[in-house]
């Protein structure tokens, strides 16, 4: 728990700025009295003739009703002290965004490149949601959990920014068991609004993934596919040890042409009762997926958050009250106990 201290409404404060204001007051009338009553007589005279007065008791009921006054002041600014967690129930979806970070994510025929450009695009798509679940799943030649299914949006593009190549040892493009592993990575018992965004250039796919598609479709989950890269293909670019730039080649050592398998996409995306987009340079495709996600049935997702603060006002209102029945009391001509030791 975060023990922050806020006012919340802090243009109320502006209100202490009247205390001085009243102490000047003060002092300026009892000034002008205390001249008024020496023109009245002799100061020993006046005493006697009025034995309930106190100048003492005065001054120590003003400075007691000015501290009521800052006080009801600071209770008005609404003070809150810490926060506590709070678990709200909201109407969203879960999807998880299933990202190639294979080697020829890295080709160049969208800027900055395929894995950049299509990390940024998630960033954005992040921006965009509100009461929904997300999660991130990287794969290659194997698939991992990068972040689980959350909805702290914060956490999630601090993991997107981690994301590199070197993330996945084994190279590839695993779709199948990406799909798999989105599938158990929802949260327990949600059997709706569940959805898995998978972003590739489709190339060197070992596994059926049309197969994984129609299983999780079978399951209730919408594969929706991203293409990114082009069909005619680009050679992908490699950074020597000594800083010059080259291309990554095959065994024969021909330069490698990375080319986006559009067909499979399109077929997974069929199969998994979903949305197949190609990326263009100007446009990644997620908020034309996020809209067709916004179509499905939301669930509801419970939430914890730190976005309570405990309200004090009540406190410093209560206080403020009892300082003033202290003045009330003081007011009293047969409080002797006050009288005796304030005069």
């Amino acid at each position: 728990m975060n023990n922050a201290f806020r006012f919340e409404d802090e243009k109320a404060l502006i209100g202490l700025a009247v205390i001085p204001l009243l102490f000047l007051i003060y002092f300026i009338t009892s000034r002008y009295q205390k001249r008024q009553l020496q023109k009245w007589g002799d100061q020993v005279l006046l005493v006697r003739l009025m034995p309930d007065f106190s100048a003492a008791r005065t001054f120590v009921k003003f400075i007691i009703w000015v501290t009521a006054f800052g006080i009801m002041i600071l209770a008005l600014a609404r003070p809150q002290f810490g926060t506590k967690m709070a678990e709200v129930k909201r109407k969203g979806i879960e999807m998880i965004i299933a990202l190639d970070v294979s080697n020829s994510m890295m080709a160049e025929d969208i800027q900055p490149n395929r894995l950049e450009n299509a990390k940024m695009a998630i960033s954005r798509l992040v921006d965009r949601l509100e009461n929904d679940k997300i999660g991130l799943i990287v794969f290659a030649g194997d698939a991992y959990i990068q972040m689980p299914v959350t909805t702290d949006y914060q956490a999630a593009k601090l993991f997107l920014t981690s994301i590199n190549t070197q993330i996945v040892p084994k190279q590839g493009t695993a779709i199948e068991s990406a799909i798999h592993l989105a599938m158990r990575s929802f949260t327990p018992n949600s059997d709706k609004s569940r959805a898995i965004v998978v972003i590739t250039d489709g190339e060197n796919h070992e596994e059926d993934a049309v197969a994984a598609a129609k299983e999780a479709s079978a399951a209730g989950i919408t594969i929706h596919t991203i293409g990114i890269g082009s069909v005619q293909g680009v050679p992908i670019p490699l950074t020597s040890a000594n800083g010059q730039k080259d291309y990554r080649k095959d065994y024969e050592g021909k330069v490698i042409i990375s080319k986006l398998n559009e067909e499979l996409l399109q077929q997974v995306a069929v199969a998994g009762g979903g949305t197949y987009v190609r990326a263009t340079a100007s446009r990644t495709g997620l908020n034309t997926i996020l809209d067709e996600m916004n179509k499905m049935e939301k669930q509801e997702i419970k939430m914890k958050v730190y976005a309570e603060y405990d309200e004090q006002f009540v406190y410093y209102a209560g206080f403020a009250l009892f300082l003033l029945l202290i003045d009330f009391v003081l007011n009293g001509r047969k409080n002797r106990w006050f009288k005796n030791r304030l005069s």
